[in-house]
């Protein structure tokens, strides 16, 4: 009867699969708390609130990873999938942060009714595959990375360049005294080269991990330095509930929730090609009812993630790496991952360490999660015929000078509606919506089994 179990659906001794579990969690863990960062900083909430948000996002990520892996009538692919926090809705969230009447509860409803979205459209979204052959996906995760290497470097910095103050009852820039120290750069070179050195000379676990380890070293170096504190992290209680809406009830307005649905699609674009990847790499069958069980656990994800207090959910990339490299293929070992995560959500004294960590430690790191990402987008890029369709070259330039508008010039679109400002100040979005239309302008729609081949190819050489 063992026989006739696929290796996917094998349940492993509770040691094993509780180690390798583990594992999952240690190559996702940098990039899960990176984002519930970024936000809760932009947002200039207080220590506490930002550590309450790593414990949701936590916790978040074990719930969407159950849904996904365990599965339940019409939801969730059933395979060895991690979740995680998606950098590609960073940039969105970071403009409607900087939006005061958007602001963190209307992130939310954003979040939510995105999630819904998903569920709703997820039996129509392998049928938006041709719109997105590698010219396009390659593009688009070139641009999140060079739109997020801007948050890495100015964590490397020590925070942001100026400060706003208010003068005479005018706000105002001004430069900040704390930005760019020696001190600091000095933590974030160090932490840069243990990665590098763990990447270099580490093996195995050890290289998959290096970005995680790289960050204790250098949380341990600014330890000896003076720089990091534990006084919160002593405060803090060793359990808790993640309670929903616990910041209050979401704000539902029309441009962010379209903002964030036109994520989702992207997200889901790029989900269809891991899902197609890890098919392969399990020797599991994804027919469409997979496909659109897989999404549908995205969007269910996502709205659990709004409705727990953090942001929307995809499939981790590298953990789809790691099922590769040890040939592991059980579902039920992300399943423990899953239940690792939730765990560690209900511990607030972990998310308060995560918190404590100084903001040049994480600089170093992002240098090379963010740089990481855009590095990916021009590898698809490679795959791209460039030589003899001189159309794909227009593709590419147009949509990334369209991603940078926001980045190189924040006011360029200050003359047109406010409420269109979310959308405008995406690069990320803005060179998706270019790069889909010159595409389809100038190389048309391709074919469904084409389209597939190519987001599984694609999704193979992915990062997150």
């Amino acid at each position: 009867m063992s026989s006739q179990i696929h290796s996917v659906d094998e349940m492993l001794p509770a040691p094993r699969l509780l180690a390798l579990g583990l594992q999952h969690v240690l190559v996702m863990y940098a990039g899960a708390v990176a984002v519930p960062l970024i936000i809760g900083r932009a947002l200039k909430l207080p220590p506490e609130d930002v550590a309450f948000l790593i414990s949701a996002d936590l916790f978040a990520c074990g719930m969407a990873t159950l849904v996904q892996c365990i599965g339940f009538p019409g939801v969730g692919i059933r395979l060895p999938v991690m979740m995680g926090v998606t950098f590609a809705s960073v940039s969105p969230m970071l403009a409607m942060a900087a939006a005061p009447d958007i602001g963190l509860l209307g992130i939310y409803g954003s979040v939510i009714a995105a999630g819904l979205f998903a569920v709703l459209v997820a039996p129509f979204v392998s049928r938006l595959l041709p719109l997105f052959p590698p010219v396009v996906t390659g593009t688009i995760i070139l641009v999140i990375g060079i739109s997020l290497m801007r948050v890495g470097i100015n964590w490397a910095g020590g925070g942001l360049p100026t400060l706003t103050k208010v003068v005479d009852g005018v706000p105002g820039a001004f430069p900040n005294p704390a930005y760019g120290q020696l001190q600091g750069l000095g933590i974030a070179l160090f932490v840069l080269l243990v990665i590098l050195g763990l990447i270099k000379w580490g093996s195995g676990f050890i290289a998959n991990v290096a970005v995680l380890l790289g960050i204790v070293a250098g949380a341990i170096l600014a330890t000896v330095l003076g720089v990091m504190h534990f006084e919160k992290v002593a405060a803090a209680p060793w359990g808790a509930i993640v309670l929903p809406l616990h910041f209050g009830a979401p704000k539902f307005q029309l441009v962010p929730i379209i903002t964030m649905c036109i994520v989702m699609i992207v997200v889901m674009i790029e989900s269809l090609g891991m899902f197609l990847a890890l098919g392969e790499i399990t020797g599991k069958a994804v027919d469409r009812d997979a496909l659109t069980r897989g999404l549908r656990a995205d969007g269910v994800g996502t709205f659990l993630g709004g409705l727990f207090n953090t942001f929307p959910y995809t499939s981790f990339s590298q953990n789809v790496g790691l099922v590769g490299v040890t040939g592991v293929r059980s579902r039920w070992v992300t399943v423990a991952g899953g239940g690792i995560l939730l765990l560690l959500g209900l511990v607030p004294k972990m998310a308060a360490l995560v918190e404590a960590v100084p903001i040049v430690v994480l600089g170093g790191a992002g240098l090379v999660m963010f740089g990481m990402v855009a590095a990916t987008g021009a590898r698809i890029l490679t795959a791209v015929d460039f030589r003899n369709n001189r159309y794909n070259l227009f593709v590419v330039a147009i949509s990334v000078g369209f991603g940078m508008i926001p980045l190189v010039s924040p006011n360029f679109f200050k003359n047109l509606p406010h409420d269109l400002h979310p959308l405008l100040e995406s690069g990320i979005l803005l060179s998706a919506l270019v790069a889909v239309t010159l595409n389809a302008f100038f190389n048309g729609v391709g074919g469904k089994a084409a389209a597939e081949a190519d987001a599984a190819a694609a999704a193979a050489t992915a990062t997150h």
